[in-house]
């Protein structure tokens, strides 16, 4: 007799809304997939935005081998309405860990963040390496080239966030094929650490918003260079970010 076949439960995505104390700017989130993150003017758009972007991220799902789970995930679910710092009303970026983000993480809650963060920084590359040198013009970015966004990127997340870990990189010490894989196992070892007790806790950013804001910074300009890449149709752009 054939087994019934098995049905997958439809979890909702556990979405956070931060606005701006302003208003002037919200951003949503999926709190459970970092790097999977659009700001907008108003909550009811970033909200819009934020699963149009479904089907961008996916691959990032299927680079850290959860497409299943990715896939049999249902709406979005506002689970947390929060007012972030004044930097969400000026950048339209999340700046601050929500209610639903502790540390010290479990293992397998830290180990499913950084395999997520590690398929950010694979899409992220993957990207740099298929866009046109020269970008499509707009007002996002300041008409930056493609490997301009490249070192913005890598350095932002070498030479800053890292040095919320106590993590020094030498300026531009990332910058190489080389320099970039080494900062990257040195920063996720970082991370394990730190989760573990080591090291001088952050004050107002946590691990769990430190790995989600590398996810989300990576996957941010990674989308904009697609959406600026001369060789590929022009799309709509995304809105937010730095």
């Amino acid at each position: 007799m054939r087994a019934p076949p098995r049905t997958i439960r439809r979890m909702p995505v556990r979405t956070v809304l931060e606005r701006g104390p302003k208003g002037k700017k919200a951003v949503a989130f999926a709190v459970d997939w970092p790097g999977w993150c659009r700001g907008a003017k108003t909550p009811e758009l970033a909200l819009e935005l934020l699963e149009s972007y479904r089907e961008r991220y996916r691959p990032v799902a299927v680079a850290a081998r959860m497409a299943d789970e990715f896939d049999a995930a249902g709406s979005l679910d506002v689970v947390e309405d929060r007012v972030g710092p004044g930097s969400t009303d000026f950048w339209g970026i999340s700046f601050a860990p929500c209610g639903l983000e502790h540390e010290p993480m479990d293992d397998t809650e830290i180990d499913r963040k950084i395999g997520l963060l590690r398929a950010c920084w694979e899409f992220f590359d993957a990207a740099a390496a298929r866009v046109s040198a020269d970008m499509r013009k707009g007002p996002r970015g300041g008409g930056r080239d493609r490997d301009q966004i490249i070192r913005h990127t890598i350095r932002t997340e070498s030479e800053d966030f890292a040095k919320r870990l106590g993590l020094r990189v030498p300026e531009g010490g990332a910058l190489t094929p080389k320099g970039l894989r080494d900062y990257r196992e040195t920063y996720v070892a970082t991370m394990r650490a730190y989760n573990a007790g080591e090291g001088k806790r952050m004050r107002s950013w946590n691990l769990p918003f430190l790995i989600r804001h590398s996810a989300f910074h990576a996957m941010d300009h990674a989308w904009e260079m697609e959406d600026k890449d001369l060789t590929a149709p022009k799309v709509a752009s995304s809105g937010s970010n730095g």
